[in-house]
């Protein structure tokens, strides 16, 4: 059912995406194409990469301490005894292993791969904010540039209403407060069209952060995603895949596996240990020289009776963290519910504010023209048609306000769902596999086929 739904809902939002690349310009920028900019740009997507890696190599390590250690271990030795010089040199190879631990080296490798796994969840986050961002920007200067545009035809038009005043002064139909009514209205939209302008100018330059390059002409936003059935229906999607609560429950499983690995401190360990040298020595009293190979071998088994409280302390706070893991799954599971339902919200205001505001703009533009034609038999003044014209600016200005959050409102419940990925929305790329790099370094590799892999891997990752 729940693979069902997120069909359902992917087809229609990858509809909605590739609309806006449909009869537009060659050169028009499309939000797809923003958002493909926007991953591969991100250094805060490589940051995480590296960080997942670094977590993969955790997991090679846990693996590592089931394996043997070699080492080569040379000595020289030098000593005078009432006179006579004595000296020794050795080389040799020893090798030991831990042979039985009690499973506390697997416990500690199941850790580690819960850790990898929890950490790949937090990559899917980071590369939902940032495609999160990558919209937000789009849309900032989309609405930004049609306010430009808004106040830049209001200029036009009270200029216009200025210089008709000016006129009406010059023939004696009004006086010279209204014309400084008019100056005043035309300083003002010339104020309001420089901010307009700033923030155009700020909205370009958070584009160019979150996609790597400045903005050209942006196409229109595609239409909105389809939603889930119900704001319910919206929840259990978010509940299943938002990355957070996956990220929170692989966590709360390395906690839960923390607790054994604390327990199993206590058990014994037995350990093996072989090794092989020669030597060579001078004696100091019998002035004899010789050479001896040797050849050893040991079992060791071991076991903490008293460690002056330091296990059972470091198995309560194993204890401790669990419980803390489970709060913060419980947590991020509420957030993401409320992250769901704020989205949800934030839809059904922005359309019935739509709905309002294109009643408000059909009335004031009615009285904006009412009041002109009033004006020009003498039964308006010209601050009455500067307020007329002042309100229809503030509705068309709130409802570019209001598409632009519609707009965002749908890609922010879409990654409250955990839906906001490349994977997901089909952009067309090729995306970083986070298994790749594990599965190339779990085995802990040190033979050269086995480097060989690791390098191409690290040159995929270079390239990318």
């Amino acid at each position: 059912m729940f693979r069902k739904t997120l069909r359902t809902l992917r087809r229609p939002l990858i509809a909605a995406l590739l609309a806006g690349a449909t009869a537009l310009p060659a050169s028009a920028e499309t939000l797809a194409d923003a958002m493909v900019a926007a991953y591969r740009h991100s250094a805060l997507l490589d940051q995480n990469r590296a960080v997942l890696r670094a977590a993969d190599e955790d997991a090679a390590t846990a693996l590592a301490q089931l394996r043997p250690v070699v080492q080569w271990i040379a000595e020289h030795g030098f000593q005078k005894i009432e006179g006579n010089i004595g000296r020794s040199t050795s080389i040799g190879l020893q090798a030991q292993v831990t042979l039985y631990d009690w499973g506390r080296n697997a416990i500690a490798i199941d850790a580690a791969k819960e850790t990898v796994l929890a950490t790949r969840a937090a990559l899917v986050g980071v590369e939902q904010d940032v495609l999160l961002g990558a919209v937000q920007a789009y849309l900032d200067v989309r609405s930004a540039t049609e306010q430009v545009d808004l106040q830049a035809n209001s200029v036009r038009v009270i200029g216009q209403e200025q210089q008709a005043a000016s006129d009406r002064f010059e023939v004696g139909e009004i006086t010279q407060t209204d014309v400084s009514q008019a100056d005043a209205a035309l300083a003002a939209a010339r104020a309001s069209l420089a901010a307009a302008q700033g923030n155009l100018e700020i909205a370009r330059e958070s584009y160019r952060a979150a996609t790597g390059r400045a903005p050209g002409t942006l196409a229109p936003p595609p239409p909105t995603p389809a939603l889930p059935a119900s704001l319910e229906a919206a929840r259990q999607i978010g509940q299943r895949s938002h990355p957070a609560i996956r990220q929170a429950q692989r966590l709360a499983a390395a906690a839960e596996l923390g607790v054994a690995a604390a327990a199993a401190e206590r058990n014994p360990t037995l350990t093996g240990q072989a090794s092989i040298g020669r030597s060579r020595e001078l004696s100091a009293q019998t002035r004899l020289e010789g050479t001896r190979d040797s050849l050893g071998a040991s079992l060791s088994l071991s076991q903490t009776i008293y460690s002056g409280g330091r296990l059972p302390s470091a198995h309560r706070k194993a204890m401790a963290r669990r419980d803390e893991a489970r709060g913060a799954l419980l947590h991020v599971s509420r957030q993401v519910d409320e992250a769901v339902g704020r989205a949800w919200a934030g839809i059904d205001v922005a359309r019935a504010q739509i709905r309002a505001i294109d009643e408000q703009i059909v009335a004031a533009q009615q009285a904006y023209e009412g009041v002109r034609e009033e004006a020009t038999l003498g039964a308006r003044t010209t601050l009455d048609v500067l307020d007329a014209e002042q309100s229809l600016l503030e509705a068309r200005a709130d409802k570019i306000s209001a598409e632009a959050n519609l707009q965002l409102a749908h890609y922010q419940l879409l990654a409250a769902m955990g839906l906001l990925t490349v994977e997901n929305l089909k952009l067309g790329i090729p995306t970083y596999d986070p298994s790749a790099y594990y599965n190339a370094v779990q085995d802990a590799p040190y033979t050269s086929r086995q480097g060989e892999s690791l390098d191409r891997v690290l040159r995929a990752i270079g390239r990318d």
